[in-house]
């Protein structure tokens, strides 16, 4: 299965991502939250399938960038990440809600 890549800046995440995977702290109290019980292998079934929605590269953290993927299960999933030497940092993971996104998720909703 070949991985089409739509933002130039996907590559240097998906790269990162072959090399390894490092989740913050933060990352997993979210991901491990009652109301959201995100999986590691999730996360990278959703980068791995995903686009990327926004980018930040004046990050003081490093650039990074916002993914909207999919599981398996087509469970919609944005994660947050920087890309290292090293491996991919994830500093947070979650699924979107209608109250804070469109419809496709790839929109915030205004507030």
């Amino acid at each position: 299965m070949a991985i089409q890549i739509s933002h130039p800046f996907m590559s240097v995440v998906l790269e990162a991502l072959r090399r390894g995977i490092k989740f913050t702290d933060h990352a997993f109290q979210v991901m491990y939250s009652a109301e959201r019980m995100i999986t590691v292998d999730e996360v990278v079934e959703a980068v791995c399938d995903g686009d990327i929605i926004e980018d930040y590269p004046d990050d003081p953290r490093g650039h990074s960038c916002l993914i909207l993927g999919f599981t398996r299960q087509r469970r919609p999933i944005h994660i947050v990440c920087a890309p290292k030497d090293e491996f991919l940092v994830i500093v947070t993971a979650y699924e979107p809600t209608l109250n804070k996104w469109a419809p496709n998720f790839r929109v915030r909703r205004k507030t």
